[in-house]
């Protein structure tokens, strides 16, 4: 997992670091990766309040809504900029203060220029933090000299499970809106005070490049970041339709392949350290691929429900690990700095889960869902390919 010099990060001062252990620094990465995993779920309940409260159609909520992933994918690469002159922890602290002080005003915002600008907030604020903690992930894990990546990733899906889970429970209650973000609020401001003292608080060398266009292997992990993305963008918005509309699933349970999904998912990263250690990373994304990959050929070809389910639990098990994976190479590649590498990566996945949807849109209106998502398996496969590349790192 060695690292060639001018990626390593370097102490910001000679102020002496809080006290801290190795196991306190990865415990505070999970906490790190749960922070986001939790605010963004915690959204979710209240999306049907704002709607009605700031007097929007589904249209015009539609495009609102862009502006959660508008701030995300300016805010990224920022990010990096931000980590190498501050370090992540300032950068994480930051984007953890926004991230409570926005949540809030998603409930109250009176109208759509002011649900818009809280978004384009509240997103800048998830984006920054995912790079950061990648960042950080990145470091931890080198030093440890174990696989770590995946259960970290796995934590910001527990996070999702724990923020979805507890607002619909509050709003269920009867708490409003307001009152069940700030009890949201409350869960983030806890884990920010038990974790930030461990987060690192390195900058990058004086006199390097805060910002560069990704190239070369860099380019690689982000395409297939991208792609693994796009595949996850897929269950996420066209697989209820995709059981309602081919499998004539009620609309009322349409969802539960996300379910499925996202169980798969979950459950696989946080076994997916131990996955890759014995097979090793090139092995991991070369099987993770295929099996995603024929996820979602099950997906297209079952007749029934009960295979289109196992087709959802394959594509969430093959998916599971492929991205942490890339984030560890990214920390290992020589092409470009982490602190450079990391945003640029992640603002090609980022860009998968925006843009794949529509494209799965276009392809389907041009043909049907069935070959939009053969195209996708087609995609994963490109992905399989790419340890040909990869190992050399």
């Amino acid at each position: 997992m060695g690292v060639a010099g001018d990626n390593a990060l370097c102490p910001p001062d000679h102020r002496p670091h809080v006290h801290s252990t190795p196991r306190a620094q990865q415990h505070a990465t999970r906490a790190a990766f749960f922070m986001p995993g939790f605010a963004m779920a915690a959204w979710a309940p209240i999306v049907p309040f704002a709607k009605a409260r700031a007097g929007l159609d589904e249209a015009s909520l539609g495009l609102v809504l862009l502006c959660l992933g508008l701030g995300s994918l300016l805010a990224m690469p920022l990010a990096g900029v931000l980590c190498a002159r501050r370090g992540c922890r300032q950068v994480m602290l930051g984007a953890s203060v926004l991230m409570c002080l926005s949540l809030p005003l998603l409930a109250l915002a009176p109208g759509a220029l002011a649900l818009g600008a809280v978004l384009l907030a509240f997103g800048a604020a998830v984006g920054v933090m995912d790079c950061a903690m990648n960042i950080q992930a990145v470091v931890v894990e080198r030093e440890s000299g174990r696989t770590l990546m995946s259960g970290f990733h796995a934590f910001y899906s527990v996070g999702g499970f724990a923020g979805a889970g507890a607002l619909t429970l509050l709003l269920s209650l009867g708490l409003s809106p307001w009152l069940a973000c700030l009890a949201a609020v409350a869960v983030l401001l806890g884990l920010l005070g038990a974790a930030a003292g461990h987060w690192r608080r390195e900058r990058a060398a004086p006199g390097g490049a805060v910002f560069a266009w990704p190239h070369g292997i860099v380019l690689l992990i982000g395409a297939a970041c991208f792609v693994v993305f796009l595949a996850e963008g897929a269950m996420l918005d066209w697989g209820a339709v995709f059981l309602a509309q081919e499998r004539a699933v009620e609309p009322e349970r349409a969802g539960s392949g996300y379910v499925v999904f996202s169980l798969a998912m979950t459950a696989c990263r946080l076994v997916g350290d131990r996955v890759v250690d014995a097979l090793g990373r090139m092995r991991a994304v070369l099987g993770g691929s295929l099996l995603a990959c024929a996820g979602f050929l099950v997906l297209a070809w079952a007749p029934w429900p009960a295979g289109s389910l196992l087709g959802f639990a394959l594509v969430g098990m093959g998916c599971s690990n492929i991205v942490p994976v890339m984030f560890s190479l990214a920390g290992a590649q020589r092409a470009m700095p982490e602190t450079l590498a990391i945003p640029a990566i992640s603002t090609l996945g980022y860009a998968g889960i925006l843009a794949g949807p529509a494209l799965i849109g276009f392809i389907a209106h041009a043909s049907s869902l069935v070959a939009a998502l053969l195209w996708v398996a087609a995609a994963l496969l490109a992905v399989a390919a790419t340890p040909c590349w990869l190992r050399r790192i």
